[in-house]
């Protein structure tokens, strides 16, 4: 199995600086995600591993070979297309044997491999199928067994899944994950899908506007964001996100939202240790705040709920408290309805704090 090392790397086209000097390694059957937004640099990124792409400058490594000046075909790598590019006049089998074929291999050999990939794949009963009468399960699955009949070091896959309707990408997503977990290759998944980077990635490295801001597991991502845009760009709801500011008065450490105020004394040391401003933004995730039907402590703060949405078996409860708006994902909570007066009340130990002026996370 192939480890991949990508330093410093940058792309340039005309005056766009598409990639602007990354770096980041991929073990051993590792599922690394590169996640962000549309022109964020992450199809850049893959298509400079995949040969497809020249790199400006920086230095790419497949175990210890710098492959930046070998051709495509001789980098040991197999690329996953957004649009699949299976060759609808072909059969199943006749797909997956492609590469073989082009690297000259013995007939007894290919149909060896064929079959071998089509065990591990499920596709053994549309082998003799054609492309073109495949369903979409079966379709992901040719192009994942075409690019890894040939014995890749390492896989590239290249949003595979953003054409498909909402819940046929759900399905899908459970069994491309299912299909990593049997192959156990080094991969590099390229998605603008936060759901899919959750799903799939053993780390994900968020990535805006040609930089990497933050690399790590997906619950340290969701967890302890390191900058204001990935606390943003994860979570379904979005964070919330208030401005504040952070004074001391009386003998204590406050986060003044203007209509309600958080006691922070005992972080107060850290905050004045990370920031040389007053001017933060408090984010608290909808599940890290509790919704109440009365005061039960000096922390409740009160609301007025102004919408409701309905998920089932959770509601997420759209929140008003002056100009500001709360979004509180829980459990259906009876006698609650728009234009109840309730109260919150902030985790204390989930609450983020990010500097205003430099968008980085203080806690």
């Amino acid at each position: 199995m192939a480890k991949l090392l990508v330093k410093n790397l940058r792309k340039v086209f005309g005056d766009l600086e598409a990639v602007k000097g990354i770096s980041f390694n991929v073990d051993e059957k590792e599922t690394l995600c590169l996640l962000g937004p549309s022109g964020c640099g992450k199809t850049t990124t893959l298509r400079c591993i995949a040969g497809l792409e020249t790199p400006t400058s920086g230095e790419i490594y497949i175990n210890s070979t710098l492959i930046n000046d070998l051709p495509p075909q001789k980098r040991g790598i197999g690329l996953v297309f957004q649009d699949y590019a299976v060759f609808p006049h072909m059969t199943v089998y006749d797909n997956l044997a492609f590469g073989l074929q082009v690297r000259k291999m013995e007939k007894s050999k290919i149909d060896s491999k064929v079959k071998e990939i089509a065990r591990l794949l499920d596709l053994e009963n549309v082998l003799q199928r054609y492309a073109k009468r495949l369903s979409l399960s079966e379709i992901q699955r040719v192009a994942i067994g075409r690019a890894i009949a040939v014995d890749p070091e390492i896989l590239l896959l290249d949003e595979p899944l953003s054409n498909l309707d909402a819940r046929t990408r759900e399905r899908m997503r459970t069994e491309l994950k299912e299909i990593q977990m049997k192959v156990g290759i080094t991969s590099v998944y390229v998605t603008h899908d936060q759901l899919e980077a959750m799903t799939l990635a053993d780390r994900i490295a968020v990535m805006n506007n040609g930089l990497i801001e933050q690399i790590g597991k997906p619950s340290e991502i969701y967890d302890n964001p390191k900058t204001l845009f990935v606390a943003r760009f994860i979570g379904t709801p979005s964070m919330n996100f208030i401005d504040c500011s952070f004074i001391e008065k009386n003998g204590k450490a406050i986060i003044d939202a203007n209509e309600f105020y958080l006691d922070v004394s005992d972080i107060s040391s850290i905050i004045k240790e990370k920031t040389t401003t007053s001017e933060l933004i408090l984010g608290c995730r909808s599940e890290d705040i509790t919704i109440e039907t009365k005061k039960t402590s000096p922390d409740s703060i009160e609301v007025e709920v102004k919408f409701i949405e309905n998920l089932g078996a959770k509601s997420i409860y759209h929140l008003g408290i002056g100009e500001k708006r709360i979004l509180v994902k829980t459990h259906i909570i009876p006698g609650i309805k728009i234009g109840s007066k309730v109260w919150i009340i902030f985790n204390k130990n989930k609450i983020h704090l990010f500097d205003k002026k430099t968008s980085l996370a203080i806690i």
